[in-house]
């Protein structure tokens, strides 16, 4: 073997961190109740969540936009507690697992080309929003902003869960203390009973449809949820540490967002918090955005870690492929490439739940092909074959997607989502969810 090649090795094991992802997280590496809480709730930490309480509050009377927060947020939390306590018990990424319930390896590799393009296109939409906003604020220009957000981004997600886990610990506190400090001082000169009995100024907005943006907004997340749970210790902690989330997330930050949309006549609430805060508001604001766009930057990395893999047979150390697809979102969104691309991103989250469908279809209720998984769980290790091809489920994939896709009534990303798990659980218990060929797991994911 050449020096080169040697040194070439050596250095892919040294950038970063691989952070299991072709392998279940053993037992010694999970971590606690209060480190897994404090970074769900990071999920939550986020002013898009005022923005949305605001849009629904301009077109809904308070008591409306409960009940739609309420039925959104039970849709959210039953999705991410299934495939989350499916992640748990395995220990395993969202689609390493997509391999051993209903997909094979072959429909796994798909699973991971979707999921990797639509969270790193994400996350390049997402850092040229940064960019944006960061220009009108400070001034400089968006480019510049997007080049270091990207960079410190790739840079903390490219050593893994451990350093991401650091990053919450230091922005959930800090934005949740500004954001209700900012808050509880524009609402102390207003009259709140007034604000909630507020009639709406804009043009009305049905429950369901507000249902309809809460839950669909954030299903691919839910659906990518054992990438998280993976390193959770306990079913349950998944349990109350995702509804903690939710109730911060829709009940806290929504509805306070709809008692300012209704305050301030617009969805634009945003300058609330950074008008009371300050600089020091602006650097939580950054904090908080980062905290979310890393998990975008993270699940794709997993993903083309699993696809190249399957498809190429190369095992890539996730480190690596987290600098590679990080450069490259950054430089995309530094030059405004992809936000000529998001709604082909939208019609790939439309992709996306279905697999949710199929995986807790599998994992509870049809057991077919996931029972080596049980088998193996003792041991830590993961089977030593999976099916090549599954037919039943590509189709049941393709079915569900156009029925979320072309079918406009109720919530799209649940509708793909509930049309694959029904569909999979009927082909299944029929006996028509069938395997094509045998293939033996890589080495590496042993």
């Amino acid at each position: 073997m050449s020096t080169a090649t040697k040194t070439a090795k050596h250095t892919k094991k040294r950038i970063g961190n691989d952070d299991y992802s072709l392998r279940r997280v053993p037992e010694d590496a999970r971590y606690g109740f209060g480190s897994m809480l404090l970074q769900w709730l990071a999920q939550s930490g986020s002013l898009s969540q005022f923005v949305l309480g605001a849009t629904l509050g301009v077109g809904m009377r308070f008591s409306d936009a409960f009940w739609a927060f309420t039925l959104g947020a039970v849709i959210l939390e039953v999705v991410i507690f299934l495939i989350g306590l499916a992640g748990q018990r395995e220990g395993l990424t969202m689609t390493m697992l997509t391999r051993f319930t209903g997909f094979g390896r072959n429909g796994s590799a798909l699973v991971s080309l979707v999921i990797a393009i639509s969270l790193v296109g994400w996350f390049g939409v997402q850092n040229g929003i940064f960019g944006k906003s960061m220009n009108a604020l400070v001034g400089g220009p968006p480019w510049l902003w997007c080049a270091v957000s990207g960079v410190v981004l790739t840079l903390l997600v490219i050593y893994g869960f451990k350093y991401m886990m650091w990053l919450a610990k230091i922005a959930v506190p800090l934005f949740f203390g500004l954001v209700a400090w900012s808050v509880i001082s524009t609402l102390s000169d207003h009259s709140v009973g007034a604000l909630m009995s507020a009639a709406p100024t804009a043009t009305a907005i049905s429950i369901p449809a507000a249902a309809t943006i809460i839950a669909g907004g954030y299903m691919t997340g839910a659906v990518v949820a054992p990438d998280m749970t993976r390193f959770n210790r306990k079913g349950w902690h998944v349990l109350l540490q995702s509804s903690a989330s939710i109730v911060l997330s829709e009940y806290i930050v929504g509805m306070t967002g709809v008692l300012l949309g209704h305050l301030v006549g617009s969805s634009d609430v945003t300058h609330i918090v950074l008008s009371t805060s300050g600089f020091v508001g602006l650097i939580v604001v950054v904090l908080a955005t980062a905290k979310i766009n890393d998990w975008n930057l993270y699940g794709s990395s997993l993903g083309v870690v699993n696809f190249v893999r399957t498809v190429f047979g190369r095992p890539l150390h996730r480190g690596v492929v987290t600098l590679v697809i990080g450069i490259a979102g950054t430089v995309l969104s530094a030059i405004g490439f992809l936000q000529h691309f998001t709604a082909f991103l939208s019609v790939l989250g439309v992709a996306i739940p279905p697999v949710g469908g199929i995986i807790v279809a599998e994992y509870f209720l049809v057991r077919r092909l996931s029972t080596p998984l049980r088998e193996t769980r003792a041991a830590g290790r993961v089977p030593a074959t999976m099916p090549v091809w599954v037919p039943a489920t590509l189709a049941v994939w393709a079915a569900a997607f156009c029925v979320g896709e072309f079918v406009h009534w109720g919530i799209p990303a649940l509708n793909s989502l509930l049309t694959a798990a029904i569909l999979y659980t009927v082909l299944g218990r029929a006996g028509l969810i069938r395997p094509v060929g045998s293939a033996e797991l890589e080495e590496v994911a042993r």
